[in-house]
């Protein structure tokens, strides 16, 4: 399971249809994890001499990879450090999420109540101005806190994955260095455009080997 898969089980209110109470209440959407994206990297500097050195025009050699940032999020094969970051942002906001699934419950709830009553009494009808009345009220609620649980969480999962990105990102860059790698793109949005590949082009698992082992987890990682 990857971690958008945990954020998005972690922010599911309980879909349900307030019949003649309020309309269908949807949960927001989560944020899609930023993938870190590396800057351009140059090719390794050569040494020319009047022997060497390529005519002006001539295209200079090239080696391109691939790396799958879809990966990095992936809780058995991922970078440790952004797994770790994201599952501790989750319990930040148990209590908030909490309290719209209490309001969907009630909102579930009301509408049950409305569809057993009957209107053939002026009370009945009385009832169920009443009860619909507060399910608007409660929608309205409810959309307000679910649009605040949206903007708070996207808030903070920018200020803690934004560092880990740029991290990530530069080590891309050192990693295409290092191994002669003058272009780098990403297999997660290229996927609907490849037709063929050689399986060593593929860098993916190397890079987060590569990075895991320079950067290890500080401590423990979090409980799902």
């Amino acid at each position: 399971m990857t971690i958008r898969s945990t954020v998005a089980l972690f922010c599911l209110i309980l879909g349900a249809s307030a019949a003649q109470v309020a309309a269908q209440v949807r949960p927001a959407a989560t944020p899609t994890p930023a993938r870190p994206t590396a800057t351009p990297t140059p090719a390794p500097a050569r040494p020319s001499t009047p022997q060497t050195q390529a005519p002006a025009g001539d295209v200079p050699p090239s080696r391109i990879a691939l790396i799958d940032t879809a990966a990095f999020d992936d809780e058995k094969r991922g970078i440790f450090r952004y797994i770790d970051a994201v599952k501790a942002i989750q319990p930040l906001f148990v209590g908030q999420n909490q309290e719209l699934q209490n309001l969907q419950t009630r909102i579930t709830a009301l509408a049950e109540e409305i569809r057993k009553l009957t209107p053939a009494t002026p009370a009945n009808e009385r009832q169920i101005q009443l009860k619909t009345e507060e399910g608007t009220r409660l929608r309205q609620d409810f959309n307000t806190k679910r649009q605040r649980l949206t903007e708070d969480f996207e808030k903070k999962y920018q200020e803690v994955t934004a560092p880990l990105s740029e991290q990530i990102g530069k080590a891309m860059d050192q990693f295409a260095r290092e191994r002669g790698i003058t272009m780098t793109l990403d297999l997660s949005k290229l996927l609907p455009a490849m037709l063929t590949a050689l399986p060593a082009v593929d860098v993916t698992d190397a890079f987060i080997a590569d990075f895991n082992r320079k950067n290890p987890r500080t401590g423990a990682p979090p409980r799902p």
